[in-house]
């Protein structure tokens, strides 16, 4: 068991924790990153990444994470192999956390870089298509399917949204919902309806996504009614699943203000949590953009909000008064 202390703790990896760690370390925080079960975040189980900035060819979401991990190492991060456990946010700052390891973790400053991950349908065929036809996000992949017949499973804003997106580069998308009317919010129901390419299927739910992971990729869905029961099919190229993310947020459940959906409340336009010196940032608080870009960008704003709180506590320190021992 060690105890690791730093001026900058960040929990989570992936764009908006190695970016909250380049800053930091640029700051001379000396900033620690512990990764989590998954390093790199959602971008390492993405494959051809298309509309990062830098980059004209497409890359590899694997390859990009690895960079930011490495540029995050060469200015100074220290990456721990570690996953947490449990935090204390009691009369911080400085603030703990403890890992899996037994490890403890004590930051002046605490990053939340903890991320969100996509519901998905759990069905077969679909993790196994997953990249090959079948999506979580259509402002990532919709492109790759210009011109051809595409599905969005959902009923909600997410969903709506995924199909009004898809319509610029698809004629053909149908919408696929369990019920007979959706939950999503009017005005977006109102520009569904009046979108010539976009067909709603009613009362339907995917039994399974179908192709070859090897050649070609998803063909085809199965359907089933759910007033009837009755199984069809439904030839698409492409199948995004819509029915909404679950933010990371299960450590600071009773510690930190979230809202209804379990993301993290920020001060409006800023990565600052009600907790003075606790910053969160990327997919954790934002429920409305969710791109490796944006997530990047509040990885920044955290890290320059986190070193000017630190010179704020210093300034303080220097402007106590002393008091001088007595002879």
């Amino acid at each position: 068991m060690a105890t690791h202390r730093t001026k900058m703790l960040i929990i989570g990896s992936g764009p908006a924790g190695y970016s909250a760690a380049i800053y930091g370390a640029r700051a001379m925080l000396e900033p620690i990153v512990v990764q989590g079960l998954q390093p790199g975040g959602q971008l390492t189980i993405t494959t051809d990444v298309e509309n990062y900035p830098g980059f004209r060819d497409v890359v590899q979401g694997p390859w990009l994470m690895e960079e930011m991990k490495a540029q995050a190492e060469h200015v100074g991060t220290r990456m721990m192999w570690d996953t947490i456990v449990s935090v204390d946010l009691d009369g911080g700052p400085p603030y703990r956390a403890v890992g899996d390891s037994g490890d403890e973790y004590i930051g002046d400053t605490l990053v939340i870089a903890t991320g969100a991950s996509a519901k998905w349908l759990g069905v077969p065929g679909e993790q196994e298509l997953g990249g090959k036809g079948v999506s979580a996000c259509a402002t990532c992949d919709g492109f790759f399917y210009r011109g051809k017949k595409v599905a969005v499973i959902g009923g909600g804003n997410t969903a709506v949204e995924e199909a009004l997106y898809l319509t610029n580069h698809s004629h053909d998308v149908t919408l696929i919902h369990r019920r007979d009317e959706l939950r999503a919010e009017r005005i977006l129901q109102e520009r569904l309806f009046a979108s010539e390419k976009i067909t709603p299927m009613w009362n339907k739910t995917v039994e399974s996504f179908e192709g070859d992971p090897l050649a070609g990729g998803l063909t085809h869905l199965v359907l089933r009614d759910t007033e009837t029961g009755k199984r069809s099919e439904l030839k698409v190229d492409g199948a995004f699943v819509a029915i909404g993310h679950a933010p990371a947020t299960e450590l600071f459940q009773g510690k930190l203000e979230m809202d209804d959906s379990g993301y993290l409340v920020v001060e409006p336009g800023t990565p600052k949590t009600e907790l003075p010196g606790v910053f969160a940032c990327g997919d954790v608080m934002d429920h409305t953009y969710r791109q490796a870009v944006t997530a990047a960008g509040t990885g920044c704003m955290a890290a320059l909000d986190a070193e000017r709180f630190l010179a704020t506590m210093d300034f303080a320190r220097e402007e106590m008064p002393q008091v001088e021992a007595a002879e």
